[in-house]
């Protein structure tokens, strides 16, 4: 209590001169960080003409941040005589103010490797075809991981944390460390080996055994799969990576198919006459490849003459296809109207006994 007393008097004995100087150097640091900021980015960026994409620089926000910080730290060093602050508080007061400025910078050069960043497109534009879009994001990812690991182990050296302790710590309790994050490290692989393999980039339909949609974003930790009732599914990396994919997307033709069963009592000619035409139609197709068309008389079953149409079609499209797979139906029925040929159905006869 005495002391708090002393302390308050210590401060009622401060010129009013060195409060008001205290604050003016806030003051300024204040209202000139924007220009302080825009000239040291200037500097760099002197081919620059746009203000506004000065502005928009990653390290922009930062240092102007960092220049209003500086403002009340070079306001406490000039109270420090004045307040008597001890060695001791003055160095903590030194330790945030760089722990502070650590951080705010590793928090602008992170950004300066966002998806949208100058500094990433032309990242991009360099590698151009090398890498694509779903693999480069992820090297994005790591890129600002590894600057916040790195700006973290900064911070504990700053603290006063022994690094060598702390790593032998870590040896001692690797064996938990391990149990505890063998799902982590799973899905981590199993992320590696996606942008290794890349079986799907973010915007390919994919299917497995319980998921089907379009993949919307792939993380360290998950793939972001929205499905096609609009819900949003966060699949394990580690379960992706062992399961079996369809990837629709990659598709380079789909197949059509159809089994028409006729009526058993068709003439033979009616018949020949209906391939033919089928066949014809399929032809005149411009998105049906010629080459691997199929109309025949495939097998002769109890209920009637069994004829297989078979093609592939460039509308991979689900929706184009879908209408493509219409129209030839609307076709196929017309050619049936035209030769008066029947569909055949399931019969069956039963025989009563009196």
């Amino acid at each position: 209590m005495e002391q708090l007393k002393e302390w308050m008097a210590t401060i009622t004995s401060i010129e009013i001169i060195d409060v008001i100087i205290a604050i003016g150097i806030i003051i300024f640091f204040r209202i000139f960080s924007a220009g302080m900021s825009y000239a040291i980015i200037k500097m760099f960026k002197w081919k620059e003409k746009s203000k506004k994409k000065i502005k928009e620089n990653a390290f922009y926000r930062p240092l102007r941040l960092f220049f209003i910080l500086l403002g009340f730290y070079l306001a406490i060093l000039f109270l420090k005589i004045p307040l008597q602050l001890s060695a001791e508080v003055m160095e903590w007061v030194t330790k945030i103010f760089r722990i502070v400025s650590i951080m705010v910078f590793a928090n602008g050069l992170a950004k300066s490797f966002s998806d949208d960043s100058s500094l990433s497109r032309k990242m991009k534009e360099k590698w151009n075809q090398k890498v694509d879009d779903s693999m480069f994001l992820f090297i994005l990812k790591v890129i600002r991981g590894i600057i916040y690991v790195i700006a973290g182990f900064i911070v504990i050296t700053e603290l006063g944390v022994n690094l060598n302790g702390l790593v032998a710590g870590l040896g001692i309790g690797g064996v938990i460390v391990t149990l505890a994050a063998q799902d982590t490290a799973k899905n981590l692989f199993g992320g590696l080996v996606i942008f290794i393999d890349k079986p799907f980039v973010v915007g390919d339909w994919i299917q497995m055994d319980t998921f089907e949609g379009t993949v919307e974003d792939i993380t360290f930790r998950s793939t972001r799969v929205r499905t096609f009732e609009n819900s949003l599914v966060n699949i394990p990396n580690s379960i992706i990576s062992n399961a079996s994919i369809i990837n629709w997307s990659k598709m380079e033709k789909r197949r059509y198919k159809l089994n028409l069963t006729i009526e058993l009592d068709t003439p033979l000619d009616k018949l020949e006459k209906f391939k033919s035409k089928v066949k014809d139609m399929l032809q005149a197709r411009e998105a049906i490849f010629d080459d691997s068309i199929i109309v025949k008389f495939d097998t002769i079953s109890d209920n009637g003459l069994n004829v297989l149409i078979c093609s592939y079609t460039d509308s991979v499209d689900y929706n184009s296809y879908l209408a493509e797979k219409e129209d030839i139906n609307y076709k196929i029925m017309r050619i049936l109207q035209e030769e008066h040929i029947e569909l055949a159905y399931d019969t069956k006869t039963v025989l009563l006994k009196n």
